[in-house]
């Protein structure tokens, strides 16, 4: 049973911002200043595992570092937008390029830079310490903060209500 309040059936992609949605918050730096993410692994899990059961998911994010674009393409992700300093034109390329719906699609967010993109898909979701313009907007609010497996939890309660969690390539990577 899923605690997400939108007809679930109607989901065929998944968008994520990284910061503070897969990664926590707090992000260290590299002594070179490049700032280093922790991405949590069940939401890796997950999304792999929602790539190979075709649905299609994308990032955007404003960072742009190699190591988080490198660590998405290795789990499937074929878009991918690095350096977003305005979401919703790389929201409108996706779904131009997809073909896809707004009621088609989750994005996940926690902050401001999300308000404008959160707003015009169908199924906007944050993590627990979102800010609270986004979790005003929000249709989900996970029980998890960022980084603590959001990510997961958004994309096995879609896949649990269309009954494809735990099918065909799901106890592998």
């Amino acid at each position: 049973m899923s605690n997400i309040n939108y007809d679930l059936g109607k989901i065929k992609g998944f968008i994520f911002d990284v910061d503070g949605v897969l990664s926590p918050n707090e992000i260290p730096l590299h002594p070179s200043g490049e700032p280093m993410r922790m991405i949590n692994i069940k939401d890796g899990y997950a999304m792999q595992l929602a790539v190979k059961q075709s649905y299609v998911l994308a990032i955007i994010t404003g960072g742009n570092t190699d190591s988080v674009r490198i660590r998405f393409e290795s789990l499937g992700l074929q878009h991918i937008y690095m350096k977003s300093s305005k979401k919703i034109l790389d929201l409108n390329d996706f779904m131009q390029k997809t073909g896809l719906k707004s009621e088609e699609l989750v994005y996940v967010g926690d902050d401001i830079p999300d308000y404008e993109v959160m707003q015009k898909v169908g199924l906007p979701a944050c993590p627990a310490d979102a800010a609270p313009e986004i979790k005003s907007i929000s249709k989900y609010i996970s029980h998890l903060k960022g980084g603590e497996g959001v990510g997961r939890d958004i994309i096995e309660q879609v896949m649990k209500a269309q009954g494809r969690w735990m099918q065909g390539d799901a106890f592998g990577w």
